[in-house]
């Protein structure tokens, strides 16, 4: 969330930062993401000898890969803004 930072640095609101920053990164992971889907993509639809645990093994990767995406796509951003402003909350009663 580096880029969220700096936005928030920028002068942008918190919310408005963590979905810049996720428009900016959505293209890089997205790509990421398809381009091991297709290397993976063989094992998934293997077929001979020994194809079932190559299945098995393809399936639960492309299944990982794309929650993994969702994840850093959408969750990513939501916590750092919920982490972010717990700690900007709690900071003037510590001091």
């Amino acid at each position: 969330m580096e880029f969220a930072e700096s936005a928030v640095d920028e002068g942008y609101s918190l919310s408005r930062a963590a979905i810049r920053a996720a428009q900016t990164r959505l293209r890089p992971i997205v790509m990421t993401s398809l381009a091991f889907i297709a290397g993976v993509l063989p094992l998934a639809i293997a077929t001979g000898a020994g194809a079932n645990s190559r299945v098995a093994i393809g399936t639960g990767i492309i299944g990982g890969t794309l929650t993994a995406t969702l994840l850093a796509v959408f969750f990513v951003p939501l916590f750092f803004v919920l982490v972010k402003r717990l700690f900007t909350r709690q900071r003037p009663s510590q001091e």
